[in-house]
């Protein structure tokens, strides 16, 4: 966000994320994206949380591993909403913020996103890789200075199921929800 407010690019923030589980984690992501749009003084769009959809969207890939085919079933999903916004608004790119993770597939997350966009004539999904060049050391760094909730888990249910599941296993505490904050405890992951 703040890199393309820096470059002067008019941008709208659109929060489309279904996936997220349970709804208090959804809310707490939703509001701290929030509050950064509201201080650069972007447009900010929440749409629908509609959870019921994305368990059927992926319902029979509940097992499958983070990277997996379930994750881009959901990227589609989200994508596919995002395009058809931009172009029911007259946007004529869209991008996602997913890439900036080191914990995501960057070609995984820019396939699904050229997907979206090539169902609607005028719309091209921006591949910018935010990762070149410091980006996601620069998120972290951002994501202290705001004090921003460090997401522990992808968002999703299965995400949570498993990360808890490694965690037990490796003699730690379960994630507890929205306690955790970049810059409060040294944390830089």
């Amino acid at each position: 966000m703040a890199e393309l407010k820096r470059s002067d690019i008019d941008y709208t923030i659109l929060f489309y994320n279904p996936n997220i589980h349970p709804v208090k984690e959804y809310e707490i992501r939703k509001d701290e994206n929030k509050r950064f749009a509201d201080k650069l003084g972007v447009e900010f769009v929440d749409l629908d949380y509609n959870k019921d959809a994305w368990f059927h969207k992926v319902e029979g890939y509940e097992m499958e591993p983070e990277r997996g085919y379930r994750c881009t079933l959901c990227f589609d999903m989200r994508f596919e909403r995002s395009a058809l916004y931009a172009a029911e608004n007259g946007f004529k790119v869209f991008s996602s913020t997913l890439g900036t993770s080191r914990w995501k597939n960057l070609e995984q997350i820019n396939g699904c996103g050229e997907r979206a966009a090539e169902r609607y004539d005028g719309i091209t999904y921006w591949t910018f890789n935010w990762r070149k060049k410091g980006g996601a050391n620069r998120m972290v760094e951002i994501s202290k200075d705001e004090k921003f909730y460090q997401q522990e888990y992808c968002g999703c249910a299965y995400s949570l199921r498993d990360t808890n599941q490694s965690r037990v296993e490796r003699g730690m505490e379960p994630i507890k929800l929205g306690v955790k904050f970049y810059g409060d405890d040294g944390a830089s992951s």
